[in-house]
């Protein structure tokens, strides 16, 4: 087949990144334009500069007639987009924002949730897709298998970590390293944003909408997420039921592993995949999961989406190396 024509927009932050890193050496994509208000005609290796010697690619305005656009704009900002491009009806466009993860329908245009563990067939039938965001992912697949097979029967209880990257490239109070450096705090307490699309599509796979308390963490580290997530187990079920539930679940996920050792966060560190390990204690059962936030949290599954929309493999140009040590 012909290679995938792909565009990627506003791709100067640290999601746009992984996106050229990944797609440079995918074996069905040409990359045709990278655009941007702010940089128009730098060099995408001197802003991304671990790309130097990989690609001669220059930021600019124009789109060049791509096959699928991937969206890396601020939240809010995707709309604005495709509302001031003239975006051809057969090219398909990828969100990396939350402008559709909730609401898919805009401009003539079905936006799927593409949690691609959750809705494999759906997004290999769909035009658009609006990715999920890092710690939805995270915390997501982790209670999958107990949604799906109806198996949540009381609050989810959700601790989890992330590291600097997941706030994004422009610098903050909370983000510039002599605040993350040897510390940890809290954020967005039972409120954080991506609460919302968990609760939505978790009714859409179990048929109801579980209460979820969620304490978000930053972490003092730059990627990855970590999260510890607890419910009540059911009735008669056993560890070993558990396990053999999630193993049964992601049997046909190439990214997706229960491990029955307990899990860190070196062990997906610049990769797609998720490690999931359960464990029941007194009447609860608990889930850690382990992502990296920029790749299975963001670039990677967006790249996963895009295979599933154009008919490849699910895990083609996704074969990542972790950061072991």
């Amino acid at each position: 087949m012909s290679k995938i024509r792909v565009a990627i927009a506003g791709g100067t932050g640290y999601t746009g990144g992984e996106l050229f890193r990944i797609l440079l050496n995918h074996p069905n994509v040409e990359i045709v334009a990278a655009t941007t208000t702010s940089s128009d005609g730098t060099p995408v290796a001197s802003v991304h500069r671990d790309l130097i010697g990989e690609t001669d690619l220059c930021f600019g305005t124009e789109l060049n007639d791509p096959d699928v656009i991937f969206l890396c704009l601020g939240h809010g900002i995707s709309r604005q987009f495709v509302d001031s491009h003239e975006i051809g009806p057969d090219c398909r466009i990828i969100d990396l924002g939350n402008d559709f993860r909730l609401d898919g329908d805009y401009a003539g245009r079905q936006f799927v949730y593409g949690l691609c563990e959750s809705a494999r067939k759906e997004i290999s039938k769909a035009h658009d897709v609006a990715n999920p965001g890092c710690f939805a992912s995270a915390i997501q697949l982790a209670v999958l298998p107990l949604a799906a097979a109806g198996l949540i029967k009381d609050e989810i209880h959700v601790t989890a970590i992330t590291g600097s990257t997941g706030a994004g490239k422009k610098p903050g109070e909370t983000t510039h390293f002599s605040y993350r450096s040897d510390n940890i705090s809290i954020y967005k307490l039972f409120s954080h944003q991506h609460l919302a699309e968990i609760r939505q599509n978790l009714q859409r796979v179990s048929g109801t909408e579980p209460q979820i308390n969620f304490v978000p963490l930053r972490g003092d580290f730059a990627r990855g997420i970590f999260a510890s997530v607890y419910t009540k187990a059911a009735d008669g079920m056993t560890q070993e039921d558990y396990r053999e539930l999630y193993e049964n679940y992601y049997a046909e996920s190439p990214f997706v592993f229960h491990s029955n050792e307990g899990i860190s966060l070196k062990e997906v560190v610049n990769t797609n995949k998720c490690l999931l390990h359960v464990e029941l204690h007194d009447g609860y059962v608990h889930i850690a999961s382990v992502i990296d936030n920029l790749v299975k949290g963001a670039a990677g599954q967006a790249v996963q989406n895009m295979n599933l929309l154009f008919g490849l493999p699910e895990d083609t140009g996704l074969h990542l190396k972790p950061s072991a040590f």
